[in-house]
């Protein structure tokens, strides 16, 4: 008789989890040409059966721009900093796109992949990741569109800017905004499991958030108005601010305002993962 009491050796064993926050970092690590796979999805489904495809990355923040400058710029007649309007309206688009962009789509996760999730096994973490990484070419492309209607204006109209170091902060500034997006979106996709309503609702919210973050106006537009203050409090102020700081050396940029988005931003993430890695046992049963 052969002996069959010797253990096989196996490629993978799935356990079930056995703390809550076990996020199995290295497992996501391990699937990063599926993450890869799920990025190349994510960009090109999204526009598969669309005649102008990426080109909607280019039309929506110029249509965008042009609506701020009609709106904000003639009728409110509101200040730019200094900045041409076309590229103060610009620059703030271009970054609040990849965070609502980031916030819209990781707040589905669970929902949108039940299909998936109850088929096959991998690092659930691994769509959201990919979702912000996909959106990343997005911003390159929208960025790109910037960095060349800024040239013009150097070029054409003689607008002068100072280009100094500050230019470094911005790669870290799209982390920061990153994180936050994915934080955020995370917790909604949670809790999307059992209260469907906030797909709903996320939208409208991201829509009143840009409102209550300086993307349309400069934060010294409000000294004196009495939301100045809850202005100044949301997290993601300094972001925007220190964005347009580092193009146009112009905004009210401060180490110390950034450090309090840095800590919000950790707690947030912090928060959306404990909750992921909770969620992620028991969604089927829920979705």
């Amino acid at each position: 008789m052969p002996d069959t009491s010797t253990e096989e050796d196996w490629d993978m064993i799935i356990r079930p989890k056995g703390r809550l926050f076990d996020l199995k970092l290295k497992e996501v690590w391990k699937y990063r040409d599926l993450l890869m796979l799920f990025v190349k999805r994510d960009f090109t489904a999204q526009y598969k059966q669309t005649i102008l495809g990426p080109l909607w990355h280019i039309i929506q923040p110029i249509f965008t721009t042009l609506m701020f400058l009609i709106v904000f710029g003639k009728i409110a007649n509101i200040p730019t900093d200094g900045v041409p309007p076309i590229l103060f309206y610009m620059s703030g688009i271009t970054i609040w796109n990849y965070f609502s962009a980031c916030l819209n789509s990781t707040s589905n996760t669970f929902v949108a992949n039940a299909g998936i999730f109850g088929k096959v096994y991998f690092p659930r973490l691994v769509i959201p990741l990919s979702t912000v990484a996909s959106n990343l070419i997005k911003f390159v492309i929208q960025f790109l569109l910037l960095t060349a209607v800024i040239i013009f204006f150097i070029v054409v109209k003689g607008v002068h800017f100072h280009l100094d170091i500050s230019l470094l902060m911005i790669p870290v500034l799209l982390l920061m905004m990153a994180a936050m997006g994915l934080g955020l979106g995370i917790i909604v996709s949670s809790l999307t499991t059992k209260y469907r309503d906030l797909t709903i609702l996320i939208s409208f919210a991201v829509q009143l958030l840009m409102y209550a973050t300086p993307v349309a106006y400069p934060l010294s537009f409000l000294k004196g108005n009495r939301f100045a203050s809850w202005i100044q409090w949301n997290p993601l102020t300094p972001i925007m601010e220190a964005f347009r700081y580092a193009l146009f050396q112009q905004g009210s940029f401060s180490v110390g305002s950034l450090l309090y988005s840095t800590a919000f931003i950790i707690i947030v993430l912090f928060a959306g993962l404990l909750m992921f890695s909770k969620v992620e046992r028991t969604f089927m049963d829920t979705v």
